[in-house]
């Protein structure tokens, strides 16, 4: 099968853009708005709503660059899965269209340039959490939990959550016990948004051989796992109002508010965890929590939001 998975790419028959889509398709672009919206909500934050646009720009765009780094190394790791999935088989890698050793070179030039922009632009503290993230990522997540053990996205979700620190490190060059925060919230939700997921994906993942959590103990103890985790999510994310004081009342509705539609989507899926249809609708609303999530605490952030609430409270 290496062989196979290794083969020589015909360049030939593909167009200029046909390549360039190729190598797009490699740094999973779906995944990577996510990844940058935690980063500008700690950079909101971070400033008292006072982000610089050129930092904001570079920041984010040398986040993005790690990440879809991050992304391409995984698919050159994970290639003889792709292989054998059915739902992957089309991806760059095992489909021939771009050849290992040049995928390997993309993300090294990704990650050189994701560096170079963020030293230069930010500070060295937000480069190298970056570098970490990509490290991270693959060294602890891809190699070593992965393949190995069914608690490797609740460990591996550290590394989705390094861009908030990116993000506030960024702007003030340190962590703060804020910016931890919201390292937390995103480790937190991590589990139950991609426990969902896997277990839409229950039967490719089996087939594979990697044990993601509903492979091994089975739909309804992942469940369950999914509930808890949903649970500890809510009051997480309200530390940024007590005991820090960092996020306002806007924040604090948007965060219960929202905190309570996933319990209720946790709940559904705890009431039928082999429903696929309820378990797709926990995954999507995971999305949508994290990305309303993020924007409550950039409005929350803005000096605007606070005159505003202030002049409601005389």
């Amino acid at each position: 099968m290496q062989e196979t998975l290794d083969r020589s790419v015909d360049t030939k028959h593909q167009t200029f853009l046909q390549v360039i889509q190729s190598y797009y398709q490699l740094t999973k672009p779906r995944i990577i708005p996510l990844l940058s919206i935690t980063t500008a909500a700690a950079m909101w934050m971070a400033s008292d709503g006072a982000t610089d646009p050129v930092l904001f720009l570079v920041t984010v765009i040398g986040g993005m660059l790690a990440a879809a780094s991050a992304q391409t190394m995984n698919c050159i790791y994970d290639r003889d899965i792709d292989y054998a999935m059915e739902r992957t088989r089309n991806r760059p890698i095992p489909s021939g269209r771009v050849k290992p050793f040049h995928a390997g070179v993309f993300a090294a030039v990704l990650a050189g340039l994701s560096f170079a922009i963020l030293v230069v632009f930010t500070n060295l503290l937000a480069a190298l959490l970056a570098m970490a993230g990509i490290a991270f990522y693959m060294g602890i997540y891809t190699h070593l939990l992965k393949r190995h053990t069914p608690q490797n996205i609740v460990i591996g979700g550290a590394a989705g959550a390094i861009p908030a620190l990116v993000g506030w490190a960024a702007v003030n060059n340190n962590l703060s016990i804020e910016a931890w925060i919201l390292f937390a919230i995103v480790f937190v939700w991590t589990p139950p948004h991609f426990w969902a997921l896997s277990l839409m994906l229950k039967d490719d993942y089996a087939k594979v051989g990697v044990p993601m959590l509903p492979v091994v103990v089975g739909e309804a103890a992942t469940a369950k796992q999914i509930w808890i985790y949903t649970l500890l999510l809510i009051p997480t994310t309200l530390l940024l109002m007590y005991p820090l004081g960092g996020a306002g009342i806007v924040y604090g509705i948007s965060a219960v508010g929202l905190g309570g539609i996933f319990v209720y989507e946790a709940w559904k899926l705890l009431q039928a965890p082999t429903d696929k249809t309820v378990a797709k609708s926990m995954f999507k609303y995971s999305i949508l929590y994290m990305m309303l999530l993020c924007t409550s605490i950039v409005i929350d952030s803005l000096p605007q939001t606070q005159a505003a609430i202030d002049m409601l409270l005389k």
